[in-house]
């Protein structure tokens, strides 16, 4: 699927306007526009996509002082705002495009060229503001040598990549987000398989958002913990009077997201007789709901998530085999953030500008011995557990002032960087040789990471001839595509 260079969400229930900005937007490769009819919907897209402009009718916003666009206004001050509206009150509209600091106020009905026009300036003033604060970074970096990204010899580039919500700068995440687009291109379903709080349904939202079903709506159910006819009345519905309890009809999820996308979270949860009703809607897309002999499509596509490894439940026998092949048209492994330790930098600086944005403390950067420390530890709780430190730390760090050691929890702030933590591994069947192994295998590479595959510092730190360090990374097969 193309990659678009700008996201456009348009928020109208304006038929006219919505044809105008399909005939501007809709075949230009350079832009994707996602649509909705209300500031309510408008608010949860914008918490799954890459948005860089915003085109709002005032007639969605339901209120003209408090509103979505004023949120956003504080909260994603980079998303570039456009009103249109009633242009009969000229002080009126300035108001309004003044209060939610749109670019520009625009009067109904939409002229093409002129919407063309203004979202190109209003798109290109975002760059100049980007670029303004990209240098603002870079002069302070250049003048202070604590920060631990940034050298004034660089040249100013972007920190990131990024698919959707997910960030990173990893190869191993940039070939997992280039599988991700290829498969949302596809109608295949999906399992995405990973540790807990690696990401799995920021991924899911990014394959939903870059398909062809972007349109339609995304619905999520955790099937962790929860009963076989609780589970089918969430996915497949029921009528009234189908349980104690039911006072009226359900829908059900796979009918309500009818055209879109259903993300199954905790799969692995699901009983032996739940994965035979959801093996029979693979096949045929049927939804019998409870209490009820009707039986009706739905067109939805699955993805599904787990934080176990699918096949080694199927050796066991706990999950069906031919469930599982079904499940996995594409199959898409987020690896733990201890194994692409080069996105910790790149994830703590976007959390800490987030956290900013929120907060409006400003805070300069994350020091080098900070980051040292971030790098050294495990992050059991992967790229959620690094979230929290980092917001944490920026509420605990002074404003106009750096994130220090001192800043996170004690786990992370007491890590000497001369000692090596080793992380807890289960045996899986392992022997014990194998086990130290792995552990040896993680301690040079995270040592490679720390000296930034300076061999000879490595070596000096580790105890190891130059010969030996040699030698250790090519029996373990380690590049710098694993470290950095």
């Amino acid at each position: 699927m193309t990659a678009h260079r700008h996201t456009v969400l348009f928020v109208s229930s304006d038929t006219a306007a919505r044809r105008a900005a399909i005939d501007v937007f809709g075949q230009d490769q350079d832009y994707r526009l996602i649509s909705c009819e209300d500031e309510k919907t408008a608010s949860a897209k914008l918490g799954d996509i890459d948005c860089h402009l915003i085109l709002c009718d005032e007639e969605a916003l339901a209120n003209a002082r408090k509103n979505f666009l004023v949120a956003t206004r504080v909260r994603q001050p980079h998303i570039q705002r456009i009103v249109f509206g009633d242009g009969s009150d000229l002080s009126r509209a300035v108001k309004i495009a003044r209060h939610c600091a749109a670019f520009v106020h625009l009067a109904k009905p939409l002229a093409e060229d002129q919407l063309g026009v203004m979202v190109k300036r209003a798109l290109e003033m975002a760059e100049l503001s980007r670029r303004h604060r990209v240098l603002s970074r870079e002069l302070k970096l250049s003048m202070d040598d604590n920060l631990f990204d940034g050298h004034k010899e660089e040249p100013i580039k972007a920190p990131w990549s990024r698919f959707e919500k997910l960030i990173y700068v990893s190869p191993k995440m940039d070939a997992l987000c280039a599988s991700a687009r290829q498969a949302a291109a596809t109608e295949l379903p999906i399992l995405i398989q990973g540790e807990t709080g690696t990401g799995k349904e920021l991924l899911a939202r990014a394959v939903h958002y870059n398909s062809s079903r972007r349109e339609s709506p995304m619905h999520v159910q955790n099937c962790g913990g929860i009963a076989d006819e609780a589970l089918h009345s969430e996915l497949f519905g029921h009528v009234c009077g189908a349980f104690s309890g039911a006072i009226a009809d359900r829908l059900g999820l796979f009918r309500a997201a009818d055209g879109g996308t259903v993300f199954l979270d905790e799969i692995s949860e699901i009983s032996p007789s739940f994965q035979i009703s959801l093996l029979r809607f693979l096949q045929e897309g049927e939804v019998k709901p409870l209490g009820s002999d009707e039986v009706t499509t739905a067109n939805v596509r699955i993805i599904a998530a787990s934080n176990r490894p699918l096949d080694r439940l199927v050796g066991e026998g706990v999950f069906r085999k031919d469930l599982y092949y079904r499940l996995k048209g594409f199959e898409l492994d987020i690896p733990p953030l201890r194994d692409r330790i080069d996105d910790i930098p790149a994830l703590a600086a976007y959390f800490l500008e987030r956290a900013s944005e929120i907060s409006g403390k400003r805070i300069v950067g994350i020091s080098r011995e900070a980051l040292d420390k971030l790098s050294l530890y495990d992050f059991p709780g992967n790229v959620r557990e690094l979230e929290m430190e980092v917001t944490r730390a920026s509420a605990l760090a002074n404003n106009n002032s750096y994130i220090l050691p001192k800043h996170f929890s004690d786990v992370i702030a007491d890590i000497e960087p001369s000692k090596v933590e080793f992380a807890a591994f289960e045996t899986d069947g392992r022997t014990l040789k194998e086990m130290t192994e792995a552990m040896e295998r993680q301690v040079v590479r995270r040592a490679l990471a720390r000296f930034k595959w300076n061999q000879s510092k490595t070596a000096d730190a580790l105890g190891l001839s130059r010969v030996g360090i040699a030698n250790k990374i090519k029996r373990y097969g380690l590049d710098k595509g694993d470290a950095l």
